[in-house]
């Protein structure tokens, strides 16, 4: 799922009510609300149109050269890609950074809120602990995120501990990220 915000601020893409119910009733997209928010979630139907426009779909008949190649590129690319059986994954997958956002908001009460580090890491696709963990100090570098300790380690179970981000040798078993 991908906040309505978020499919405006960091893709552009900004559907109108009419495009949003066109999509809905087509099968490609299902649309909810929670509380305020808009939330977007690519059917497996979408998938395979997405798949279909992807790897056989025209590339647009007013540009240049250098997109038209890169056009080409991404088709082999999506081919490629498609015959290992990873297209649909890549396709519903966002960046890591909007994925942990996602997840962080799903288990949390809205931002600002504190959520288990175990909590999170099982819902991130099997996505890389390297990565994710990367991924994790980036955001708080940014300021937009931040990790803690949790202050009742009596009450840390296996999971916290083999969930925690390890930080100036203390390990931080909590995230809170605010809002953008």
């Amino acid at each position: 799922m991908i906040p309505n915000v978020e499919l405006v601020k960091q893709y552009k893409i900004e559907l109108s009510k009419d495009d949003r119910n066109a999509l809905n009733n087509a099968g490609l997209l299902e649309s909810s609300k929670e509380g305020r928010r808009l939330l977007h979630r690519i059917t497996d139907q979408g998938v395979a149109w997405c798949t279909s426009d992807l790897m056989d779909g025209d590339a647009p008949s007013r540009i240049g050269p250098l997109a038209r190649v890169h056009a080409l590129v991404l088709r082999r690319i999506v081919r490629f890609v498609y015959e290992r059986g990873f297209l649909a994954e890549a396709i519903r997958s966002g960046d890591l950074e909007s994925l942990i956002r996602q997840v962080y908001l799903d288990l949390g009460d809205g931002y600002q809120d504190w959520v288990r580090l175990a909590k999170i890491r099982p819902r991130l696709n099997g996505a890389d602990r390297e990565e994710v963990d990367d991924t994790m100090l980036k955001m708080v570098k940014t300021g937009y995120a931040h990790l803690v300790p949790s202050s009742n380690r009596k009450m840390l179970t296996d999971e916290d501990h083999a969930a925690a981000i390890r930080i100036g040798g203390e390990d931080k078993h909590l995230m809170a990220i605010e809002e953008s």
